[in-house]
Order: C-alpha cells, then structure tokens, then sequence
C-alpha cells in the first residue's frame, strides 16, 4: 500500500474500508464539544451501543423474576458462561471448551500458576520479557516466594541487546535453550504493553515445549488486537483482560485457556471452586470436588451477570466483523499513522519509535520514545482534543483500533501532532 499525507486519501481510503460501518456501533467521547480522536484502546475500550441494552435486560430479568432468573432469565444466569464461549475461541483460536470467562486477569494469572508452575529442585526457573507488565511482575515474584525461591535467581528477565528496544526472537530461542535444564515455565505477554511488540507464540511455544517447560501467556494487549492460534500453537495457558481491545468495560470480566491435552485429563494442583464442580452435582453440596471437563473445571464462583452481559455485547460486534478483517485493517490503519509520524520528523529528532516496523511483529499500537518536550507535546495533544496514552518517563503510545477508528481519525491526529511538535 502506498500511502499519501493527504486528507482526500483519508477519506478514500475509508469509503472502501469493509468495516467503516463498524465505528457507529460505538460512543465515542467527546471533547471540547467535538468528537474526540480516541487512541487508547490499547487502555481501555470505547463502550458498544449495545452494551446498555444487554445491560438493561439483565435487570428487566432480575425485576422481574428474581432468582427464578438463574433458569428461566431470556439469558438463564446458571450458564452464562457458555454464552461467550463460541466468540472467545474465534478470537484466540481455540475449541470453545478450551475458554471461558471468568474472574479477573491477575486472578486467573494465579491460579494458572498455581496449577502450571510446579517448580522442583532441578526445574525451576521461569523465563518472561523485562518490563513486564506490573500484575505479571507481582504475581512471578509472589508465585517464587510462595514455593520458597528466591526471584533473583528464579526469574530470568530477558532485556534488548544494547540499542535495540525490542527482543530479537532468536535471542529469546537462545535464553531457552540456555536455561532449558533448569526451565520450569517460559512466560511472555503476547503483546508488549511498552513497546506494543507482538511475540512469535508459535516459535516460543515450540522452544519451550522443546525444553521440557510449560508455556504460558498474557494475552491482556493481543487479545481482540492480533491473530492467535492458541490451539494450534500448542500453547499450554494463556489469560487475559478484556476491557482494552475487546472493548468489554472498565474491569470487565477476564478469560483463560487451557489446551484441552491439559484440560481433559489433569491430575495436578488447583484452587477449587464450587462453580468448577461436576455441574449435575454442583447443587448437592457434597464434599470431595469434581472438577467439570475442559477449562470450566477451573472456575471458581458463579457468573458476575452483569459484567458479562458487557462482555457479550463486545463480542458480538467481533463476531459480526471477524478477526480476519479486524487485522486486514489494523494492520493498514496502524501503517498509516507510523507513515505520517515518520513523514514530519524525518531526522527523529523529537521520537523514535520503539514498535518494531513489521506488521507481523506488532498490532495496533505505535510507541513513541519521546526525545524532547515529550509531556508538552502529550498535554498539547489532549487539550486539542486527542485521546492518547502517556507512559512514564518519556512514551506517549497510540492505537488506531480498527473496529471504531477511521483512517480519517489518524490523519487528523497527524495533524495536530505536527502542530504539536512545533
């Protein structure tokens, strides 16, 4: 493709975009009294049209039939769960029995650890990218100690060669397979949250594999964002949130997968709820727990009804787009706002940036490494009207999201970032 900084490409390029219908399906903020440019659904979502109407029909229900609304609700409340499966595998490309929603990210976090972490006194290392996103961060360092390890010497945080700020795959390949005797765990986050760099599951997963470890991910900034393959990649675990690009509300009910080779016939540890109970039994109140087949035997407490109705409401709009279509434009849009950026600052002499420039290695996302006046330029930003992302010390990250943004929206935000610079 190639692009033009013109406002008559813009619109062009929007009128054969086969997902423009997609960005009325959304509030969009408004600020100043104009329709906001919104580039933070790296963040947090824009919130459906639907989503108040899902909502509102949860409550109807729950007026007017009580708890009789478990079973008889238009969405009975006893499986809510299951209503959101067939979408969850569609977007990170696994069976629906390998998916569910539930919980929080960080709480799935842990009890995947709990579950896959199972470190002995020759195996017990666990291999993830420096900078990790903090709830990562805690949770390997609680895990550690949990066992009795020291995470200095248990957590081997791999860092970008000198200059580089993203990690090469090969030196990634290479961290395994010099830890590979003592690796318990290979964890990255699918997604980057810093530098918006969109790791090779495929080839990490299989190294790991290789090595005898179990690996995981944090799919918080892929899921909804770039392809995933879960299944087919072998991928042991993944969790992640879904209030940033699957657009599911601030602290929306979370996700987990577990590869059904696990899920089927698993006989190691697990934090055991009642709403992971063999469900023809779960009503009895017997003692001695039987976990249901497929990841559903890790849940822990019944449906939150109305973060899910939220949830539900999202993943319809991503049903009706496709995740195929979804990327074919992301992949565009994101190209274009990295054309204009590089266009007005030719000699880097204000940014760089960090998002490597293959669309294989990224998703809707572009870091800016700020060089100078870097929190002026953000402020300036926002009081003309853009919605962006400041990140300490000295990154502002923007992500044309596909569903609601407009080539449009990024030649405008070009505009005033240019003014903004000046």
């Amino acid at each position: 493709m190639t692009f033009e900084n013109t406002h008559h490409f813009a619109k062009a390029m929007d009128r054969q975009d086969p997902l423009r219908s997609f960005r009325s399906k959304f509030h969009i903020p408004v600020v100043n009294g104009k329709t906001a440019l919104y580039f933070t659904g790296n963040s947090l979502g824009l919130q459906p049209k639907t989503t108040k109407r899902f909502l509102l029909e949860e409550l109807e229900d729950w007026a007017a039939l009580g708890v009789e609304g478990h079973v008889h609700a238009r969405r009975p409340w006893m499986y809510y769960h299951k209503l959101t499966k067939k979408a969850l595998a569609s977007v990170v490309g696994a069976k629906p029995t390998e998916v569910v929603a539930m919980n929080q990210l960080t709480v799935n976090l842990h009890l995947m650890l709990i579950s896959f972490y199972t470190p002995t006194p020759k195996r017990y290392k666990i291999i993830t990218e420096s900078g990790a996103f903090s709830s990562d961060q805690y949770a390997f360092e609680s895990q550690l100690k949990f066992h009795g390890l020291d995470p200095d010497k248990a957590l081997v945080e791999l860092k970008p060669r000198d200059g580089e700020y993203t990690l090469r795959t090969d030196d990634i390949l290479a961290a395994i397979e010099t830890h590979r005797d003592e690796l318990a765990l290979v964890i990255f986050g699918g997604v980057q949250y810093y530098t918006g760099q969109f790791f090779d599951i495929a080839r990490i997963t299989q190294a790991g594999k290789h090595a005898g470890a179990v690996v995981g991910f944090d799919l918080a900034h892929a899921v909804g964002n770039v392809p995933l393959s879960l299944h087919k990649d072998d991928v042991d675990f993944a969790v992640w949130c879904s209030y940033k690009y699957l657009n599911s509300g601030p602290g929306a009910i979370a996700g987990a997968f577990i590869h059904e080779r696990h899920a089927k016939n698993f006989s190691g540890p697990r934090l055991a709820g009642w709403w992971g109970q063999v469900e023809k039994e779960r009503f009895q109140m017997l003692k001695g727990f039987k976990p249901m087949e497929g990841i559903d035997g890790w849940q822990l407490s019944n449906v939150p009804i109305f973060q899910s109705a939220a949830h539900l409401a999202a993943l319809e709009i991503f049903q009706d787009a496709g995740m195929k279509a979804v990327r074919t434009k992301s992949i565009l849009l994101t190209g274009y706002l990295e054309f204009l950026l590089k266009e007005m600052d030719v000699s880097e002499k204000y940014f760089t940036l960090l998002t490597p420039s293959s669309p294989d290695e990224r998703g809707a996302q572009l870091s800016l490494l700020m060089k100078k006046d870097g929190k002026k330029i953000f402020k300036a930003l926002t009081k003309a009207g853009a919605i962006v992302d400041w990140r300490e010390p000295d990154v502002i990250r923007l992500a044309p999201a596909p569903l609601y943004n407009s080539f449009e929206d990024v030649f405008q935000l070009g505009l005033l970032f240019k003014k903004a610079l000046k």
